[in-house]
């Protein structure tokens, strides 16, 4: 019984691409990782479309190959195919954007793990598994390797499933040329010629460019080439024709290329070529094995490739399934897509939860971000702010201890206070939220380290969330909210640059009168300057109406919101009970990113030596966990709640 619609079979690598565009590659000053390799970027991109992908491959036993998995799984790929090689590195590629035309690329591919690929790696339950096996050239140029995917495909057939080839040519790897030759599409090779096409009847669908079906199809005439591969196979054809489209042929081919079957094509500025076949292809199975007609097929697949050439990096540029709708129904405004601020912000939206993995449809957040109150603290107890830190690891340790490998915990830590507890929250799994306002600042300033040109955020780990937190009030005088808003705006700019989440707190209490229509009117002025929030932080409201208002207006501008979490204000714990019961009645309510409530009796006493390390841990875990259990059980009411009235 299948339960994946496609699997991919072959390269897998690190794409480091160059961050500068418009320069050598000699002369880039760093570059952006990302995963690569025509089948892996195939692999995600189609389960970007919704499709059940896997990929067989291999990687290396170190960080490189641990990063290709991770980010495989972020993207829901089922990874039982991907292979650990214990002897060899993974795949590199280093690549930049020279011009319109020049994509200079190097392969780092000298004995690596994926060309070691052999047939043992070929799991029938696997292969039988899929709808469809999709492979690519490249690993029909060495015999272990053609053995694997041969193997692949002898078994696909047999269970019934389909099979599509990617002709996918790059000559140098075909040991055509020499490592400085990546960028080369094309070299004659009578030799690679004779081996495609002793293949070429074992695929119900081939696919490459116009030069790619000259190497295999032996000649440089574009239809005769075409004709030549029909006599081996009976695959339907589709040729890419890069501006023009692309045209399949399921038959005969015609004397013209415009007579095949063919979808719209879609005007947009040309920016990176390198990976739009692989989003071209993306598009194609997501049609093809969906079942829609060639048109639909090559639509979508004229479509995904428009967003590849029109971003930096491959599988990154790639559209989900809401995206790739929402572009076919409103068409192009914007020849540059990456410069389309409504496209652009509903790729970064539907796309995150791929690159910032983890479940968070809960959130239980223990907040000790606080700098102000616990160096008073600290100032009452008559000891120096070095202890800071260091309760801070205490903080992190009960963090831990309650959340036990769980998803749905976080923390929220500064890195001027608590920075060594900042750094060994990484990789625990925790969700971590990194503050960057100056503590009380209003109008808003940034910690210092941030830089005048907010160029501290492109040191952060990317799985830290940008916590910002503005005391704003829709009747502040006009020139403080301007320059508030000029703040938040150019983060919010900064953010997007780096690829980072944004978290947007909003204390309106502390500075002005509030009523059920407070909150729901900062949210929209939000909104209304450009500004999308990952997450909200919004304060312990008890009002159903303005939680309803607050909810309804982010809704209504961003229905693809991560959520909300609800702050503390040093509440007692049975104050932020009921705070939490009426919150917990709307969805778009996660959880809590609370503080205080939690650690400010421990600190205390901690600070003035009256408990030890241990005790401190064992009371922030116990009041934190209570808390976790009030969220529990106040969203398990809700629920029950709603249940009830929609069955009455």
């Amino acid at each position: 019984m299948t339960n994946l619609d496609v699997i991919t079979i072959g390269r897998s690598s690190v794409d480091l691409y160059g961050a500068q565009v418009g320069g050598r590659l000699e002369d880039m000053a760093s570059f952006n990782k990302y995963i690569g390799g025509s089948p892996t970027n195939m692999a995600t991109g189609t389960a970007r479309l919704g499709l059940k992908s896997g990929l067989i491959t291999r990687v290396g036993d170190e960080h490189m190959g641990r990063f290709i998995r991770e980010e495989l799984a972020r993207h829901g790929v089922d990874t039982r195919g991907v292979v650990t090689d214990p002897e060899r590195l993974t795949a590199l590629v280093l690549l930049g954007i020279r011009d319109q035309e020049q994509f200079p690329l190097i392969f780092y591919r000298e004995n690596c793990a994926d060309m070691a690929l052999c047939e043992e790696d070929i799991d029938p339950n696997f292969i039988a598994s899929s709808k469809a096996v999709v492979v690519t050239g490249t690993h029909l140029s060495h015999p272990q390797t053609e053995a694997a995917v041969l193997k692949a495909l002898k078994l696909a057939r047999e269970s019934g499933g389909r099979t599509a080839l990617d002709i996918d040519y790059r000559p140098n790897l075909w040991g055509l040329s020499g490592h400085g030759d990546g960028e080369n599409r094309f070299i004659a090779s009578d030799k690679v010629t004779e081996k495609l096409q002793s293949t070429l009847d074992l695929f119900d669908l081939i696919v490459g460019t116009e030069e790619e079906f000259h190497i295999a199809g032996g000649t440089t005439d574009t239809v005769e080439a075409l004709r030549n591969v029909r006599k081996v196979s009976r695959a339907t054809l589709v040729c890419k024709r890069g501006p023009m489209g692309a045209s399949a042929f399921e038959g005969d081919i015609p004397d013209s290329l415009d007579d095949g079957i063919s979808g719209p094509g879609f005007p947009i500025e040309v920016f990176n070529v390198l990976g739009a076949g692989d989003g071209f292809m993306s598009g194609l199975l997501k049609g093809w094995i969906s079942g829609e007609d060639w048109v639909t097929s090559l639509t979508y697949a004229n479509a995904c490739g428009a967003f590849a050439v029109s971003r930096h990096g491959c599988t990154p540029s790639y559209p989900s399934w809401e995206e790739l709708q929402f572009f076919l129904k409103r068409g192009v405004k914007t020849k540059a897509l990456r410069k389309d601020p409504d496209l652009e912000q509903i790729h970064w939206s539907t796309n995150r939860r791929f690159t910032h993995g983890g479940d968070w449809s809960t959130m239980r957040v223990f907040a000790f971000d606080h700098r102000i109150q616990i160096e008073q603290m600290a100032d009452d107890a008559g000891v120096t702010h070095e202890h800071i830190g260091f309760f801070k690891n205490l903080c992190l340790d009960a963090a831990l201890s309650v959340a036990n490998g769980e998803p749905g915990y976080g923390i929220l830590c500064d890195s001027r206070l608590g920075r060594e507890a900042l750094y060994r929250a990484a990789g625990t799994g925790l969700w971590i939220g990194h503050p960057v306002e100056w503590p009380a600042s209003r109008p808003l300033e940034l910690e210092p380290e941030i830089g005048p040109d907010f160029g501290g955020l492109s040191e952060w780990p990317s799985e830290h969330v940008v916590k910002v937190l503005c005391f704003y009030h829709p009747d502040d005088p006009e020139d403080l909210k301007a320059e508030q808003e000029g703040v938040l705006s150019r983060l919010f700019a900064a953010c997007r640059r780096n690829r980072l989440e944004m978290l947007l707190e909003v204390i309106p209490s502390k500075v002005g009168a509030v009523d059920d229509d407070t909150t729901a009117n900062i949210i929209r002025r939000m909104y209304e300057i450009g500004i999308f929030p990952d997450w909200w932080k919004l304060e312990p409201m008890t009002s159903t109406e303005a939680w309803s208002k607050a909810c309804a207006a982010i809704s209504e501008n961003d229905p693809y919101t991560r959520g909300i979490v609800v702050l503390g204000l040093d509440a007692p714990e049975n104050k932020l009970a009921a705070s939490l019961a009426e919150a917990a009645r709307f969805n778009l309510v996660k959880g809590f990113a609370v503080g205080r409530t939690i650690f400010a009796d421990a600190a205390r006493k901690w600070l003035a030596g009256e408990i030890t390390n241990e005790e401190a841990v064992a009371d922030m875990s116990a009041r934190y966990q209570r808390l976790c259990q009030i969220w529990d059980e106040a969203r398990a009411t809700a629920r029950r709640d709603e249940a009830r009235e929609k069955t009455a």
